[in-house]
C-alpha cells in the first residue's frame, strides 16, 4: 500500500479520536454531577491516547523529523479527515450523551474489525484501545436509555438530540480512496459492511430507551473529504492556539 495512503487512512481514524476528545475536554468542571464529569473526562483522555498512537505511527511513516504534535496541532482544517458527528459541538447534555453513543457504537464494530488487520501496529492500537472503547459505549447506551426513560424533560431533550445527530452517521460508513485500498490490502476495514448491523443496536437502543427512531433519509457528510461544518473552525482555534501563538514550545 503507498504509504501516503496509509497515512490518510490512520487519519481517518486518528482524527475522529482526536476531534471528539477536544470536544470532551470541553467539558471538564462543567459535568451535571462530579461522577459523571470525571466519566467525561477519562473518556477524553482515552481518545486522546489512542489519538497519540495514531500520530505517532504517522509521524514515523512520514518521516522528515515530524512528531505526534506537529500532527495534532499544524493541519490546516481541510486536512483534518474526521467525520461531521464528532464535531458537532456541547449543546446540553443529552446531546453531548447521544453524540457519544452513536459514535461509540460505530468505533466498537470498527475496532472489533481492525484487531485482525494486517497492520501489526494498528491491530495493536485497536486491541489495546477497544477495551476502553468498550466501556465508552456501555456509559452512553446507559445514559441514552436514563434520559429517554425518565422525566419528560430529560426524554425530550435526548429525542431532539437524536433527531439532529441522526444525520451525521450515514458518513461513519462512507468508503474513501485511502479507505479502499487499505481494505483491499488487507490493512483497513470496510466499514460500509458495518452499516446493517450498526443501525440494527442503535434502533435497538433507542426502542429500549423508548425514543422515536428519525424517519429521515437525508444525511450529511463531508468531514472524510476535509470539509468540514462552520464548528470545526472554532475547535482547531482553541485546539492549536498554544502552538500557533508560540511555535516550537516545549513543556
Amino acid at each position: 500500500m503507498e504509504k501516503k495512503n496509509l497515512v490518510q487512512y490512520i487519519y481517518g481514524i486518528a482524527d475522529n479520536a482526536l476531534i471528539l476528545g477536544q470536544r470532551l475536554s470541553e467539558l471538564c468542571g462543567h459535568g451535571p454531577s462530579l461522577e459523571t464529569d470525571i466519566a467525561l473526562t477519562n473518556i477524553s483522555l482515552d481518545l486522546l491516547g489512542q489519538t497519540r498512537s495514531y500520530y505517532q505511527y504517522v509521524a514515523l511513516l512520514e518521516g522528515e523529523g515530524k512528531t505526534e504534535d506537529d500532527i495534532a496541532f499544524l493541519r490546516t482544517e481541510r486536512q483534518y479527515k474526521s467525520v461531521l458527528l464528532v464535531e458537532q459541538p456541547n449543546t446540553d447534555f443529552a446531546y453531548v450523551i447521544t453524540r457519544q453513543f452513536l459514535f461509540d457504537a460505530f468505533h466498537l464494530a470498527l475496532l472489533e474489525k481492525l484487531q485482525h488487520s494486517k497492520d501489526d501496529t494498528l491491530n495493536a492500537i485497536a486491541r489495546k484501545a477497544i477495551k476502553e472503547v468498550s466501556y465508552h459505549l456501555r456509559f452512553s447506551g446507559d445514559w441514552v436509555k436514563r434520559l429517554g426513560d425518565g422525566t419528560d424533560i430529560s426524554k425530550q431533550k435526548v429525542q431532539e438530540a437524536v433527531n439532529m445527530l441522526w444525520t451525521y452517521t450515514d458518513e461513519l460508513f462512507h468508503l474513501t480512496e485511502a479507505d479502499s485500498e487499505a481494505v483491499a490490502e488487507g490493512i483497513g476495514v470496510d466499514v460500509s459492511q458495518l452499516k446493517e448491523d450498526y443501525y440494527g443496536k442503535v434502533k435497538e437502543l433507542l426502542e429500549e430507551a423508548t425514543l422515536e427512531i428519525p424517519e429521515s433519509k437525508y444525511f450529511q457528510k463531508g468531514g472524510k473529504q476535509g470539509i468540514h461544518t462552520e464548528h470545526m473552525g472554532y475547535l482547531l482555534a482553541d485546539l492549536q492556539y498554544m502552538q500557533r501563538a508560540y511555535p516550537n514550545m516545549k513543556w
